[in-house]
């Protein structure tokens, strides 16, 4: 996977992983508010991807592409509800059957610590609520998907000073961490993975004081594209406004929720930099890798919008930074990336053979990248879940970026010049063969409509093993199962 690039020795990994994280707002992506000093850190030491995407715009699809390094059209785990439950391969697998110790510690949202996900200890593990999720998901399947009343409120409400049991969480996840290195970070032989994942940068935006203090309202800047008249319509990104309960949001509600969001962040940053003073303090920095990225985006007021659900670049651009031995200090990855890419580079980092299962996938490892071995890459992603009437996907060629919506007109951006997608290129006459091509190459990848008649087909199945439509529609909408200390209100999707 690697042609002729010749990949540095194995080495222990601190894999960082958060959840809601829009790739724009970190100090070393050029935001200039939120503070990030330590993660900014990583991208100093090491490698900053600069055009990162998630599989998909939900939690439970984007990060059982990231374990599996397979779209949810090929893994056909579409949603928070049907889930990565350890029946495919995942790079966690292929690290554990070659000796090493892959040791998660947090949030992984994959279906039950029961089953066997690949890693060798889980340890305090957020999964699914009741090996269930969220099945009123499912509902979308039948076109009978009802309005997610509360979810819009939970900003607006909930975002600015207070805390959560979340950031408790990952209080204690770090703890966690920095205990399983003092005990286990210096042993000889294979090296090992540890997992840290983070429910934080997750709503409810609610930080303490000292957080909060950090961002004045009267410094928080308005998101692009947010009032009505500012931003292009289009009947997917209505029909999301429509099942998310919108209401328009008001100036001072966006600064409001900004502050709390970048503070949120910062606190994400602090568990980040007390887990890397460890390895510093242990000697452990010189030897050890460290790998950040998040599942997915957050919109918080782009387009009108908040959450994710959506394949615009506040939803599934995310941040990608890896540092350590055999990787250049203070480089910029321009190409195009994906989580799907992990897999084949996390395999290949650690010294184990590939197998035709492998070679198979459709990422391609990161390493080559590092020797200026620059590829042909596209982006792509896809999304089939909550809020979304029909199948939607990305694919990205240079600067140009297309969703194809199954049965809805096209979008077409240029992202050179229209980074917030504003200018919607798809309807011009001149621009029709560019949309021809590009359709014509997510086609090479998947067949849209089947694909999409599939998913719906797999989430009707899963609604009648559930006990079918009235039995769903009684079920909550909680998707996380909340660890021992987390209040079940905060258990959001």
């Amino acid at each position: 996977m690697s042609g002729s690039f010749n990949l540095p020795a194995p080495s222990n990994l601190v894999y960082f992983q958060s959840d809601n994280h829009n790739r724009n707002l970190l100090g070393c992506y050029g935001h200039s508010i939120v503070q990030t000093p330590h993660l900014d850190r990583i991208a100093k030491r090491g490698a900053r991807f600069s055009n990162a995407y998630a599989a998909s715009a939900l939690c439970c699809p984007a990060r059982a592409s990231i374990a599996t390094g397979q779209y949810p059209h090929q893994s056909h785990l579409w949603d928070n509800a049907i889930v990565y439950d350890g029946s495919l391969p995942s790079w966690m697998h292929r690290l554990a059957e070659e000796g090493w110790d892959v040791v998660s510690i947090g949030k992984l949202h994959y279906r039950a610590a029961e089953d066997n996900n690949g890693f060798t200890d889980e340890i305090i593990p957020m999964h699914i609520l009741n090996k269930k999720g969220g099945v009123d998901f499912l509902l979308r399947g039948a076109g009978e998907e009802q309005v997610h009343v509360g979810q819009w409120e939970l900003y607006l409400d909930r975002s600015g000073l207070g805390t959560s049991h979340y950031q408790d969480f990952d209080r204690k996840i770090t703890s966690k961490a920095i205990h399983w290195l003092k005990e286990n970070g210096k042993r000889t032989g294979r090296p090992w993975v540890l997992h840290v994942s983070y429910p934080s940068s997750h709503p409810p935006f609610s930080v303490p004081e000292r957080l909060f203090e950090r961002y004045p309202l009267e410094e928080m800047p308005l998101p692009p594209a947010f009032a009505p008249g500012d931003r292009p319509e289009h009947p997917a990104i209505q029909h999301l406004r429509k099942m998310m309960d919108t209401k328009e949001l008001m100036p001072d509600d966006l600064k409001r929720i900004a502050a709390g969001y970048y503070g949120l962040i910062t606190h994400l940053d602090e568990q980040v930099g007390e887990v890397i003073a460890a390895l510093d303090t242990l000697g452990l920095t010189e030897d050890t890798r460290i790998l950040y990225t998040t599942d997915h985006g957050e919109m918080h007021g782009s387009h009108g919008l908040l959450g994710k659900a959506n394949l615009y670049e506040g939803a599934i651009a995310v941040p990608l930074l890896m540092a350590g031995p055999g990787i250049p200090e203070g480089i910029v990855v321009d190409d195009i990336t994906s989580h799907v890419d992990l897999f084949p580079t996390l395999v290949e980092s650690s010294g184990v053979a590939t197998n035709a299962t492998d070679k198979s996938l459709p990422g391609k490892s990161l390493w080559p990248l590092f020797n200026g071995e620059a590829e042909s890459r596209v982006g792509f992603a896809e999304y089939h879940a909550a809020m979304s009437l029909n199948g939607s996907f990305m694919l990205r060629e240079g600067d140009l970026k297309l969703i194809y919506h199954v049965d809805m007109p096209p979008q077409l951006f240029d992202l050179a010049h229209d980074p917030d997608e504003i200018e919607d290129l798809a309807g011009r006459a001149e621009m029709a063969e560019t949309v021809a091509r590009l359709q014509g190459q997510l086609r090479l990848i998947c067949n849209p409509e089947e694909v999409d008649q599939q998913a719906k087909a797999d989430q009707v199945a899963k609604m009648e093993y559930w006990g079918g439509k009235e039995a769903v529609l009684a079920e909550k909408g909680l998707v996380i199962s909340p660890p021992p200390g987390i209040d079940v209100k905060d258990a959001w999707r």
